[in-house]
């Protein structure tokens, strides 16, 4: 690999790669967040509810939806797609580009993988396939977002593409947990499983059939033959990895005596405040450099040392903002397909519910989020965005105690949806106004990744919470706690960041 500045960056002897029109952008990241979108519900709303079909104890459940924590450590890999280029495809595509095909195709062989396992008889290997294909799509994510950072720095250029790269994100989304479900309705999981991998992997032929970077490059044959190798040995080394770090994982969990019977809550809670108590900890120092002692930090540290030392002690309000902001949509994703399952609904209620009824409701509320955060401050957007995610998480209260209906379904899921969609808009435009445009791809995954890390390990716990305290008493607590994120507002509007002088 070569180590080459960043995107947008003077590169000695080469012209800076033009900036694509906005019309271009919008149909860019539709393509991106569809390519991201599609794999999303296969790890995790599809995978829940493929085990719980299988018979799988829901506490075992929960303890899948920690495999969604992989894109909360997503800065730890996140400078090296800053800084590497992969072998074969950025010769032609460039550094953003090549990462994404190689995503493509982990994410590719991974769904392929997961469907030739999916009786679940051996739930180590299930969640091994499911870890590589969380892994493979994070990487896209933290590509695609680094790009997107730089080309539209401002706020009113980032509302029309985040709501482009949701709509793509969401539509996909959906359609993979509808067309999945509705699949295996009619054959079975690995034919569901089979159909999205080759639906997942129709963006690669088309980056592979765009122009190269810059103008004047050569050698697109060679170059997708290169990357495609590399790629291959890439993909081979991160399943040796994965397996063996998972096997170490699980035999110290088994010495640990953790089983379905575990009570991992309070564990939970006490590994989810340590991050907060570590910056604590750093903070001080941090504060106390100069701003020339700033500008010389570098290596694998600097965006983060960066981000810190630009907003002080207010990053620890930004942090605690963002954990709360999205909890509700993360446990309702956990558990919600389990509830429908419990509650006597059909495979094709379930399908059809995930497909055109959330899509629907889903893009409705992206639109809508988008066109206020170009018209009122994102305190205001925020702040209905809280509201609205809330209620989405309140509703299946409502649902849990109604007789089942088609009506009280897709009622549910439309008022779910259109809140995740609207505070999903909103959330990640306020997020990517916090980054520096010198480090935007790192910044932007230590934020979105710390932004899930809360949600993402209580989730794992969300079986245990459900045996205590009931289906209804587990989305009433959701939505409470991500309505509790209003109360930090007056505070985090009037956050700014330092400038170095």
């Amino acid at each position: 690999m070569t180590t080459t500045l960043a995107a947008g960056s003077p590169i000695e002897g080469l012209p800076l790669p033009a900036r694509p029109s906005a019309r271009r952008l919008f149909g860019l990241y539709l393509l991106l967040g569809f390519a991201a979108g599609l794999p999303f519900y296969m790890f995790n709303a599809v995978l829940t509810l493929r085990l719980s079909k299988h018979g799988v104890d829901i506490v075992i459940i929960g303890f899948f939806a920690w495999i969604a924590l992989l894109p909360t450590f997503k800065f730890l890999w996140a400078p090296l797609v800053e800084r590497y280029d992969v072998p074969g495809f950025a010769r032609f595509w460039g550094r953003r580009r090549g990462w994404i095909m190689l995503s493509q195709l982990g994410i590719f062989t991974a769904m392929v993988a997961m469907a030739f396992t999916s009786n679940d008889k051996s739930l180590p290997l299930t969640a091994l396939f499911a870890v590589l294909l969380a892994f493979w799509t994070t990487t896209l994510e933290v590509a695609a977002d680094g790009w997107r950072i730089e080309l539209a720095p401002t706020q009113a250029e980032q509302a029309p593409i985040v709501a482009a790269n949701l709509w793509g994100y969401r539509s996909a989304m959906v359609a993979a947990g509808s067309g999945a479900i509705l699949v295996a309705a009619r054959a079975d999981w690995t034919i569901a499983y089979l159909v999205i991998a080759f639906a997942a992997f129709l963006p690669f032929p088309i980056l592979a059939a765009m122009r190269a970077e810059r103008d004047g490059a050569t050698g697109r044959v060679p170059a997708l033959l290169a990357g495609i190798g590399a790629s291959l040995l890439i993909l081979l080394v991160a399943a040796l990895v994965t397996a063996a770090a998972g096997w170490l994982l699980l035999s110290a969990a088994e010495g640990a005596g953790i089983s379905a019977k575990t009570n991992v809550t309070p564990v939970v809670l006490a590994v989810a405040l340590l991050p907060f108590v570590l910056l604590a900890l750093a903070l001080p120092r941090i504060n106390r450099l100069s701003a020339d002692a700033l500008a010389g930090k570098s290596g694998f540290a600097a965006p983060y040392v960066e981000l810190f030392w630009r907003y002080g002690y207010a990053v620890l309000a930004v942090l605690a903002f963002v954990s709360l902001y999205r909890m509700g949509d993360v446990l309702t994703l956990t558990l919600s397909h389990p509830l429908w399952n419990e509650a006597g609904y059909s495979l094709e209620q379930i399908g059809f519910a995930d497909g055109v009824v959330a899509l629907s409701a889903s893009m409705a509320g992206v639109a809508l989020g988008g066109l206020l955060s170009t018209r009122l401050s994102l305190g205001w957007t925020l702040g209905i965005g809280a509201v609205t995610a809330a209620a989405g998480n309140w509703i299946y209260v409502w649902l849990w105690h109604s007789e089942a209906s088609a009506f009280v379904l897709y009622t549910s899921v439309a008022i779910d949806q259109f809140g995740n969609g609207f505070a999903g808009a909103v959330f990640v435009i306020y997020l990517s106004m916090l980054v520096s445009p010198a480090h935007p791809a790192a910044q932007y995954a230590l934020l979105s990744g710390f932004a899930f890390l809360l949600p993402r390990l209580l989730a794992g716990a969300s079986g245990s919470m459900q045996t205590q305290i009931g289906y209804d008493g587990f989305f009433l607590l959701s939505g409470a706690l991500s309505f509790a994120a209003i109360f930090l507002l007056p505070v985090i509007v009037r956050v700014k960041g330092r400038v170095a002088t």
